[in-house]
């Protein structure tokens, strides 16, 4: 043995209590299927009522690179986060944790693996996360928002239909999406706010749409409502008009899974529109959250 060896050898009494492998895969697991269950349950929970699906809202609207499961994992745990990094993405920016303070728990991606089927999967693990105010860093200033025009000519960027202007609309319709022409009609003369959660909803039915012929603007219309809800709060436009009251009628008899995989379907469109709403008005908007995208689904 090298006589460097020495240094790391330790009395029978500290090898008892040397690292557990065995210990430390199942407090893993168990994490792992605490989030998997809080996940589920948090699903539940906001499809109860339209305030508790409002504040799902709220969450996913700030963090909308966010998968669906790590949106759901933050409201139920630190549904104030505004902005999260791990213990070693803080410290990579110079900032510490403050003492005493708990993480919370989202997931990542882990290694692929196949199942009995043949068929290969990934595997998710929990990652400790902390929000900027458990943090040193400095108290991130109120957003400043640009101007109603700038707000809806992001909201229109390399829109993926025809956007047209017109006095024919019925009197209680304020923009319309056509998937028979594949174009959206908006009312003259509309007021900045109204013109921007009119055109959010329809924008959001356009990008539903697959262009098959086989879209149904009556079974979206509560994921392009939804969608619409979180571009505004993202561009800081009025939001006490929206109601969400028959959230519990519209996912009744619906188990978790399918419920994430509706609020996945609103997640992606939000998110295709913010990201070319981004082009104009991030110069604009101080940062919402970290630099790394969460790839989990």
């Amino acid at each position: 043995m090298n006589e460097l060896d020495e240094l790391f050898s330790t009395p029978s009494i500290q090898r008892e209590q040397s690292f557990d492998k065995e210990a430390w895969v199942h407090q893993k697991q168990e994490q792992r299927q605490w989030t998997y269950d809080t996940i589920d349950t948090t699903t539940m929970t906001i499809v109860q009522n339209g305030e508790q699906f409002q504040r799902y809202l709220d969450v996913q609207s700030r963090f909308d690179r966010y998968s669906v499961s790590n949106a759901l994992l933050i409201l139920a745990q630190r549904p104030e986060a505004t902005r999260i990094a791990d213990f070693e993405g803080w410290k990579e920016q110079g900032v510490s944790i403050r003492r005493k303070e708990t993480g919370f728990y989202i997931l990542e991606p882990g290694e692929e693996y196949r199942r009995e089927d043949g068929s290969t999967a990934t595997s998710y693990n929990p990652k400790k996360m902390f929000d900027i105010a458990q943090t040193t860093a400095k108290k991130p200033d109120q957003p400043v928002y640009p101007d109603d025009r700038t707000r809806i000519k992001a909201l229109m960027d390399r829109a993926p239909v025809p956007i047209t202007i017109s006095d024919a609309l019925p009197a209680d319709v304020h923009a319309l999406y056509q998937p028979d022409v594949r174009n959206i009609v908006i009312r003259r003369g509309l007021a900045a706010g109204d013109i921007f959660r009119a055109l959010a909803q329809e924008l959001a039915h356009a990008e539903m749409d697959r262009g098959d012929s086989r879209y149904s603007r009556s079974e979206y219309q509560f994921h392009a409502y939804s969608v619409a809800y979180i571009l505004c709060k993202q561009a800081g436009v009025e939001t006490t008009a929206f109601r969400f009251d028959r959230v519990a009628e519209r996912f009744k008899d619906l188990e978790p899974q399918p419920i994430r995989a509706e609020l996945t379907t609103m997640k992606e469109a939000s998110h295709t529109i913010s990201r070319r709403m981004h082009r104009i008005l991030n110069p604009q908007r101080r940062p919402s959250q970290p630099g790394r995208t969460d790839p989990t689904r």
